[in-house]
């Protein structure tokens, strides 16, 4: 009894972690199960309808405001995008020290996505995916088990690690902008370690290219598992709460109302670090 239990406790925990894929076998179209061997070349679609989904309904929200936007007195629902607008153009302004026009823009996009993205954690884990099981079921005659849906973008590793790489590129692209090929090799070869000596500096040049390279690809890596790693922490407890059933209610209010802080919090530290990073790479300082 205690082992089916635990079977049982397991089983749910790994169907609300399992992405609804997407793949090609055998020139043929796949899913879930079948996609378990097809490689590198999955698509997560849940994950890609929802980030998509929600990116959309942040362009819809920001172009409502800017429609209806007054000089007059404004209403509520504009008092609150403009309090947005100004927390993100403050901390761009007292972050970013170079310039540039897509850094405002970018660091609001970021913030706003991101924050929809985790604020589907606070849906009760079992009421999409028990409606995509049922849709699944009547529509399309599956098993309801064998339908998945994560609602949460932000607990795939693959959307925090191509948000991440995003942001990476941007990096090395302003770099090079500011800096120069010249200046972005110099920096990558130059420091920490150097030396007024000539040829003792070219000694240096191996040790400061792997400290620098290091330092250079951890930035991605730590924008990337840190989001990942605090909604996904996040999302498994929901997911125990789950387990109880109907009684999982209260407590699924308490830890949600605890979780709304991580959710916030997660979205704000993305952007920083994205205004830091972006900021460190068009200092020319060097």
């Amino acid at each position: 009894m205690a082992a089916g239990e635990e079977l049982t406790l397991s089983g749910h925990i790994q169907h609300h972690l399992t992405n609804a894929k997407m793949c090609t076998v055998d020139g043929s179209v796949a899913f879930n199960k079948a996609c378990s061997e097809a490689g590198f070349w999955t698509w997560h679609i849940d994950t890609l309808a929802w980030s998509i989904g929600l990116g959309l309904l942040f362009l819809w929200i920001f172009r409502s405001a800017a429609n209806k936007a007054t000089i007059g007195v404004p209403g509520k629902f504009q008092c609150f995008i403009e309090m947005i607008i100004e927390l993100v153009a403050t901390n761009v302004k007292d972050t970013y020290h170079g310039k540039s026009k897509l850094i405002a823009p970018l660091a609001l996009t970021i913030f706003v996505w991101v924050f929809l993205m985790n604020l589907m954690d606070l849906i009760p884990v079992d009421f999409l995916p028990a409606f995509a099981g049922l849709v699944g079921e009547q529509a399309f005659g599956m098993d309801s088990h064998d339908v998945y849906m994560k609602i949460v973008p932000t607990t795939d590793v693959n959307l925090t690690a191509a948000l991440a790489i995003g942001v990476f590129i941007l990096m090395i692209g302003y770099s090079i902008r500011i800096k120069g090929v010249l200046g972005f090799i110099k920096e990558l070869t130059l420091h920490p370690f150097s030396s007024k000596s000539v040829p003792l500096q070219i000694l240096l040049i191996p040790a400061n290219l792997i400290l620098e390279t290091i330092a250079l690809v951890a930035k991605p890596f730590s924008l990337a598992l840190r989001l990942f790693g605090n909604l996904y922490a996040g999302e498994m407890i929901f997911i125990l709460i789950g387990a109880i059933g109907l009684a999982q209610l209260p407590l699924h209010f308490v830890w949600a109302v605890f979780h709304i802080l991580v959710i916030v919090l997660q979205a704000f530290v993305f952007m920083m670090l994205t205004i830091v990073y972006l900021s460190m790479a068009s200092s020319d300082n060097h």
